[in-house]
């Protein structure tokens, strides 16, 4: 089983196209409806969705290390740092499309994850 995303209300339009074009279930949290609600609500909306998060707001890793000490499971979260360049993007895009494409959710789950 491959990886379905939730993509952050921050990620660029870009990297979503780019992961649907190539055939990665991508969902938005403005598709979502939940591109307003808190971050650890957006993580727990994740699991309830059954999809790993793509992320570029540091925070994510204080709550998922904060969940981990408290030994409370959660879905992967994927962050990488903001860029408006395109080509920062579309490497952020196809690095997260091998990932979607070769992981099953049991292989991330309970990791906060940094792309390069």
């Amino acid at each position: 089983m491959s990886l379905r995303l939730l993509m952050d209300a921050n990620v660029d339009a870009l990297v979503t196209a780019k992961l649907r074009t190539a055939g990665v279930d991508v969902l938005t949290a403005q598709e979502d409806g939940s591109d307003d609600i808190k971050d650890p609500e957006l993580l727990d909306r994740a699991g309830e969705l059954g999809r790993e998060l793509f992320t570029h707001d540091r925070h994510f890793h204080a709550i998922g290390t904060r969940l981990l000490r408290k030994g409370i499971p959660f879905r992967g979260i994927f962050f990488a740092a903001h860029s408006r360049n395109p080509n920062r993007n579309r490497l952020y895009a196809e690095w997260l499309e091998t990932r979607a494409k070769l992981e099953n959710p049991e292989d991330v789950a309970n990791q906060v994850i940094f792309i390069p």
